[in-house]
């Protein structure tokens, strides 16, 4: 499970009447393809909240709150950065809430 594979959610998790979908991303920000790879997750996870089918994933998400959260290894360099920035205006226009940190 990785960012690599737009077919799988990585993670489901669920706290304080939150249902958290999230991304494990393990790229390096130079390598090739990164930001393809990660929109490509993203739009992904947003289909499977938008079509509801979440809720057949996990009918414990049912009347929840919905976020999707990425997971980095490495911390964005000043392209991600700005990549991340105009996501996080996408997700403006949303009802979910996006968030991301690096471990």
């Amino acid at each position: 499970m990785s960012v690599e594979n737009s077919s799988v959610i990585d993670l489901i998790s669920t706290k304080d009447n939150i249902v958290t979908l999230t991304i494990s991303d393990h790229l390096e920000w130079d390598a090739e393809n990164h930001f393809e790879l990660l929109e490509a997750k993203l739009n992904s996870y947003i289909d499977v909240l938008d079509n509801q089918s979440i809720y057949e994933l996990y009918p414990d998400s049912v009347g929840k709150e919905l976020a999707i959260r990425v997971v980095f290894k490495y911390k964005p360099d000043k392209e991600g950065e700005k990549f991340l920035n105009s996501i996080s205006e996408i997700f403006e226009t949303l009802p979910y809430n996006f968030s991301y940190y690096t471990l």
